[in-house]
């Protein structure tokens, strides 16, 4: 057993937010338990983690074994199993790190201890599970949640919990993009299945930005410490053929790093009232200024230690619904990138899809003359057409199976649409407050966001109009 104590400053995170601890691991180890200490206060947290000898730096593709962000302070390694959040497998002799994420550190600075067992008994060496690639061969509308969490990073729930979730809530596809880590796929690759198909996701955290990584096997470096970092992470997804989103650009963890080469971006993280009008206004401004990003939701759900039933802030709000081919992850991938589908505030919201000239969502159309909207279960609600000057247009929705026409001609760069809740308002916000576990409304929300603000039940992808 080795202890090792090293003081940590605030220049120790101003040079850089990952602290490395070095030790030796002899040939013929099969474990590898780790133990960090520390004085963990509101102004203290140590995130934690491993790298193998393996690792060259930022950015690398080899070497990572296991990141537990602050959510543990103990892990092990070993050929045949490992803590969720790290890998097993063959443990190489070398120079391991130990590595801690600097998130806080006290004005004063802090000490950190780690305690490092190795042992050499015998073990078997156990290989990662195989993917598998199922396919439901009809076409149609899929729903899905691209954005939650299992205690492979910081939610308490095991993996099989979230799945029990998603089948309680009438999912096709899930994403389950652990903070860091890729390991939930042990559970996940083995039980994806026709009836609910599982995306390859990894969510890249760090203090200030959060991006999903979606349709790639190996793990992503999330170590960047410059804004320009940003593009060594889009050109490592896109060397490995996946796509990039940026989550929650909005309170409290807005994308602080440049703007890279992105496919979507999550306009709608959590229950609405979670701040996402400015991940909207966000959005808007960077379809008007030219870029072309798909619109994806996702709940962002950290599931707990036990099945909860359907409500306002679980599993699925929102929901993605996408039109396949398929459904298959492949075809989930494609759709994604390709802006085929919208957002809805549940997997019972309303549907909302758009087309331009017969041309669907996320579609280039020269020429356009005639969006039409296809509306289901949002009667009494409001439906505003917006192009990149603004609000276009607006009217309330007379039934709950109704479709309409817009003239596009003056539309300027693309069409999207929007369901504005009105006859639906009263019931979504007290079953909003009602869902709350104490009085007072959360995220720094005021009375006036609820009494003022457009509560979104549904966005269209764009269609994007040339001339």
């Amino acid at each position: 057993m080795t202890t090792i104590t090293t003081p940590i400053t605030r220049a120790d995170r101003s040079k850089n937010p990952y602290f490395y601890i070095p030790f030796d691991v002899p040939a013929g180890t099969t474990r590898i338990d780790v133990i960090l200490t520390y004085p963990k206060a509101e102004d203290c947290i140590i995130d934690l983690g491993a790298f193998d000898p393996r690792d060259t730096g930022y950015p690398t593709e080899h070497g990572f074994r296991g990141w537990s962000g602050g959510a543990r302070d103990h892990f092990f390694i070993a050929t045949d199993d490992a803590t969720p959040g790290y890998i097993h497998g063959d443990i190489p002799p070398g120079r391991w790190n130990v590595i801690l994420g600097l998130y806080k550190i006290p004005e004063a600075g802090t000490e950190a201890t780690v305690t490092i067992t190795l042992d050499n008994a015998a073990r078997s060496l156990a290989p990662q599970p195989a993917r598998t690639f199922p396919v439901r061969r009809e076409p149609g509308w899929y729903k899905g949640d691209l954005h939650c969490h299992t205690y492979h990073s910081d939610a308490k729930g095991a993996p099989e919990l979230l799945h029990a979730a998603a089948k309680q809530a009438g999912l096709d596809f899930l994403a389950i993009a652990d903070h860091n880590t890729i390991t939930q796929r042990r559970y996940f690759h083995p039980q994806s299945s026709p009836d609910l198909v599982f995306v390859r996701a990894m969510e890249i955290t760090t203090a200030i930005g959060h991006a999903n990584v979606f349709g790639v096997d190996d793990w992503i470096d999330f170590r960047m410490t410059q804004p320009s970092d940003a593009h060594i992470l889009a050109q490592s997804v896109h060397e490995k053929g996946g796509l990039l989103s940026i989550n929650h650009d909005k309170p409290t963890i807005p994308w602080d790093y440049e703007l890279p080469e992105i496919e979507c971006m999550e306009v709608w993280q959590s229950t609405w009232l979670a701040w996402n009008w400015i991940s909207l206004e966000r959005y808007q401004r960077r379809l008007a200024a030219g870029l072309r990003i798909s619109a994806i939701g996702g709940s962002d759900y950290h599931q707990p230690d036990r099945l909860l039933p359907e409500g306002p802030q679980v599993l699925a709000r929102p929901t993605t619904v996408l039109w396949l081919n398929e459904l298959s992850e492949a075809a989930v991938l494609a759709a994604m990138q390709a802006g085929h589908g919208y957002i809805t505030e549940s997997p019972t919201g309303p549907h909302l899809s758009i087309t331009v000239d017969g041309h669907p969502m996320g579609s280039t159309v020269s020429g356009a003359t005639t969006a039409t909207a296809t509306i289901h279960g949002a009667a009494g609600d409001r439906l505003i057409w917006i192009d990149a000057a603004g609000p276009l247009a607006e009217t309330v929705i007379p039934s709950d199976d109704w479709q309409t026409d817009l003239a596009v001609s003056e539309a300027k760069t693309f069409i999207r649409a929007e369901i504005i809740a009105e006859a639906s308002r009263a019931k979504l916000v007290a079953d909003f407050t009602g869902a709350l576990d104490s009085p007072g409304l959360p995220w720094d929300l005021k009375e006036s966001d609820l009494a003022h603000q457009p509560i979104r039940r549904a966005l269209s992808n764009p269609i994007y109009l040339t001339r």
